[in-house]
């Protein structure tokens, strides 16, 4: 039902909604109808405000989320108008919840239908919901439909039963009923017996509507024939598919015992009331025996009664007496059935039933629910407005469940009753916030039983200001300091502001305005909407990012909101997290440099190599030092701590070896300190030839995996230098053909020697690396020294292998045969560098490589 109805409007919308569902009209026909439809559609309009309510039906165990129904449809309420109308469900129990953008009514909590309603046939939820501006409730009825999600089961899997042989055919014997919490076809629908001889199952209903099982005997026991029996019982329910459960039924065969005990009354009615004390006794049954002897002792038990009924009251087996175990609930049930059983020595057994009624007591206080709070009040509300809904209810019945309802004097409010159990608290006067900025009201509820029980409950309403400040940062500026690696998620800072509003005038969010960061913002910081705390989403790195800028806002959540800005500036701090790299010498294999070749006549204080090394830290952590960690000869050589250069430190002694070891760390001053290592081989002699003998003798000494590759390389030289030898003899043999001058032949005439002084050819830079190959004759036949690898310190280009002078090449009027010959001469040099370059890098340090710097 409709309660509140704050427009024509609103009630003509909704109506005209509902009466175009039903097929009553369509659209703007409406407002030509004739007078007797018009009649008819008053008149469903007049139902519509009293009578209106809305009904769904779901299945019980339904998944949190599931839809129930569009209700603000139903209810005819636009989807627009959801946010101002605050649609929300009034319950004690939070089994729904209402969609603010659809309008859907939503499951919010499990749905368990027995638990709910036990074994009610229709179970349903009724609860109200409530709109604003203009305020409405609306009644709704949700039915919970039951599934199958209980098998049938016996309270005992295995029963024991102890027949007489000399019971007659056709006798029954009762069973305790399988139970299922489920109803209607999901509940316990046919029992089914295993295949016997002697015996056969009938079903039976008891007065409360539930069915158990009770055993036919068809044919005559003999106890010397067969003393046991064993049975299977089956119960089964209507669900798809059907769930079952099983009991083992075992008869013991006894001796005859022919009277039955018989109960005073086959029903005992009783009324007891609910604050009856534990303890106290209820009735008592009576049941006689004709036998006599131990056959005519009779014990009393519960029969087919559920254990909760059995925690509540309790039988003495002797005396029949039926007590309370614990406080009866009229609020919970209002009645019980029980079926006792009166058994006597040789197990034969009659049974009765027993009808307890509970009579309700003025037990429970009225239960105050504020239903929606309309807080805070803005202070110039006119007197009438609605500020509060209340929900009164108590759980007795008659007058034990009348309530009244009302507030203390001296506050400008009233309460106004609304309908069934709803009050309204209006205001009745004007509200001033700079006098009083809220208020402190206290409703009481009082029933009318004898006697009356009230309940009070105190809410504070606040009284609402308009929003005149923006918010204020406490500094002008923030500055933050972060450490580089740092833990994504880590917190790097926190700005903070005030706003001196009230309630969402002064509730203040923080977000981040602008970055000068040229990367995606989002992945790098992010702020905490409401602390103003600022995250690092990713591991600063000192070495991409140094330091940025943000402009933070912080805004308030007033209409209209204010804001205010701030700038934080974050510098990242450096962390020795880059170990130095060595740049100079090159590493080869296992982490150790070329050779270095020394001249023995060195000095102290000659310049023998340079460590150069790069650290990516900054500061401390890339401040260098350079340290022999081990050495040949730890005096000979002495190493700039700062400068990496190694130099001599004492005269070359002929009892020094030749070969020198030195093991160099460099190390950077962070905390903890990161270092590298090189080893330099250094080797003091004055020509290539003096270390050849101990380079092969090393080379001998390790195998070399390149072997095959070094021989290939040696028959290439073998070919070229064959190749050059044909090239230069095809060259003078052409300039002889044109020429009878055999001054060309110079350079292979007798006086060879004369021409050795001045050199024979000049240094030759190939361009592409700073190296240049000097080749040489030497002054006696026969010897012949090769400079390979030298420095220079111009990179000019190509010359010529052979001089212009007729020393060692041919003379300046043959052009055709020197440019031929240059052309040849300089293309095998050429191809000779490549040659040597390329097995500079496929040979291991014991052989070519020792020649690079």
């Amino acid at each position: 039902m409709i309660i509140f109805i704050s427009s024509s409007g609103e009630l003509k919308s909704f109506c005209l909604h509902k009466a175009r569902e039903m097929g009553r009209i369509s659209g703007q026909r409406a407002l030509t109808l004739r007078p007797q439809v018009l009649v008819a559609f008053l008149v469903s309009l007049f139902f519509c405000v009293f009578s209106e309510q809305i009904r769904y039906s779901i299945p019980e165990e339904i998944a949190k989320g599931s839809v129930v129904g569009n209700l603000a449809k139903d209810l005819g309420l636009e989807i627009q108008n959801l946010p101002s109308r605050k649609l929300r469900v009034s319950t004690e129990r939070e089994y729904f919840s209402i969609s603010s953008q659809s309008g859907e009514l939503l499951i919010s909590g499990r749905i368990d239908r027995e638990e709910i309603c036990g074994k009610k046939l229709v179970c349903t939820l009724d609860f109200e919901t409530v709109a604003e501006n203009p305020l409405n409730i609306f009644h709704v009825t949700v039915v919970v439909l039951d599934i199958n999600d209980n098998a049938p089961l016996f309270e005992q899997s295995q029963v024991d039963l102890k027949i007489s042989e000399s019971i007659q055919v056709g006798s029954s014997f009762p069973l305790d009923p399988a139970i299922d919490s489920d109803v209607g076809s999901n509940s316990l629908q046919r029992y089914y017996l295993e295949q016997n001889s002697y015996f056969d199952l009938t079903v039976k209903q008891s007065p409360d509507g539930n069915k158990y099982p009770e055993l036919i005997l068809k044919k005559s026991l003999d106890r010397e024939q067969q003393s046991s029996h064993q049975l299977v019982l089956m119960a089964l329910d209507g669900g798809q598919p059907a769930q079952n459960g099983t009991a083992q039924i075992r008869i013991n065969v006894v001796d005859a015992n022919d009277n039955v005990p018989v109960f005073s009354q086959q029903v005992y009615r009783v009324s007891v009331r609910e604050n009856l004390p534990p303890g106290s006794t209820i009735l008592r049954v009576s049941a006689t025996d004709q036998d006599e002897g131990v056959n005519a002792e009779i014990t009393f038990s519960f029969q087919n009664t559920a254990k909760d009924v059995k925690l509540l009251f309790d039988l003495n087996q002797k005396t029949g007496e039926i007590t309370t175990k614990d406080n009866l609930d009229f609020e919970n049930i209002n009645n019980y059935i029980l079926s006792i059983e009166a058994k006597d020595f040789g197990d034969l057994a009659s049974h009765c039933k027993i009808h307890i009624e509970i009579l309700d007591e003025n037990d429970c206080a009225p239960e105050i629910t504020v239903a929606s709070m309309f807080s805070p009040v803005p202070e110039n509300s006119e007197p009438g407005t609605i500020v509060a809904l209340l929900k009164i209810r108590d759980r007795d019945s008659g007058e034990n469940g009348e309530v009244t309802c009302y507030v203390q004097e001296n506050i400008p409010f009233k309460l106004e009753s609304s309908s069934k159990n709803y009050y309204k608290l209006l205001t009745k006067g004007a509200l001033d916030r700079e006098q009083v900025t809220e208020y402190n009201i206290t409703v009481t509820a009082t029933d009318k039983g004898n006697p009356p029980l009230s309940t009070s409950k105190t809410f504070t309403l606040h009284i609402a200001d308009v929003n005149d400040n923006a918010p204020l940062f406490l500094q002008p500026s923030y500055v933050s300091y972060v450490p580089e690696n740092n833990p994504a998620g880590t917190s790097i800072s926190c700005v903070s502001a005030v706003d001196p509003d009230l309630e969402q005038n002064g509730l203040l969010s923080y977000s981040i305005v602008s970055s000068d960061l040229a990367l995606l913002l989002s992945s790098y910081v992010s702020v905490s909407v409401h602390s103003g705390e600022i995250f690092a989403q990713c591991s600063f790195d000192y070495e991409q990012v140094r330091t940025f800028e943000l402009i933070l806002q912080a805004c308030d959540a007033g209409s209209p909101a204010l804001c205010a800005n701030v700038t934080l500036r974050v510098f990242i701090v450096d962390q020795n997290d880059n170990t130095p790299i060595i740049l100079y010498p090159a590493l080869g294999g296992e982490g150790s440099a070329l050779f270095d070749m020394v001249p023995r006549s060195a000095e102290p204080g000659y310049l023998v190599t340079k460590v150069v090394a790069v650290d990516a830290d900054s500061g401390h952590n890339a401040w260098l030092t350079y340290r022999v960690l081990k050495a040949t000869d730890a005096g000979l050589f002495s190493l700039g701590q700062r400068t990496g250069e190694i130099r001599i430190a004492r005269a070359m002694a002929d009892r020094d070896p030749a070969r020198h070891r030195l093991l160099v760390s460099v190390q950077d001053g962070g905390q903890p300190p990161l270092s590298a290592t090189v080893t330099l081989h250094l080797v003091f002699a004055d020509s290539l030839q003096e270390v050849l003998p101990e380079m092969r003798e090393e080379h001998s000494e390790i195998p070399d995996p390149q072997s095959e590759l070094q021989f290939y390389l040696v028959l290439a030289l073998a070919l070229i230098s064959i190749l050059f030898f044909l090239s230069v003899v095809l060259a003078i043999a052409l300039r002889f053909r044109k020429s009878s001058d055999f001054k060309v032949l110079g350079c292979f005439r007798g006086d060879l020697g004369s021409h050795s002084a001045s050199g024979i050819v000049p240094n030759y830079n190939e361009g592409t690396l700073p190296y240049s190959y000097n080749l040489c004759v030497a002054s006696q036949t026969g010897k012949m020294e090769y400079n390979f690898l030298k420095l220079t310190g111009d990179m000019s280009a190509p010359q010529d292998l052979l001089f212009n002078d007729g020393s060692c090449g041919l003379d300046n009027n043959t052009g055709e045969s020197k440019v031929i010959s240059d052309f040849v001469i300089s293309s095998h040099v050429s191809f000779l560098h490549r040659l040597l370059i390329f097995a500079t890098f496929f040979r291991p340090l014991n052989s070519i490589s020792f020649l690079l710097p």
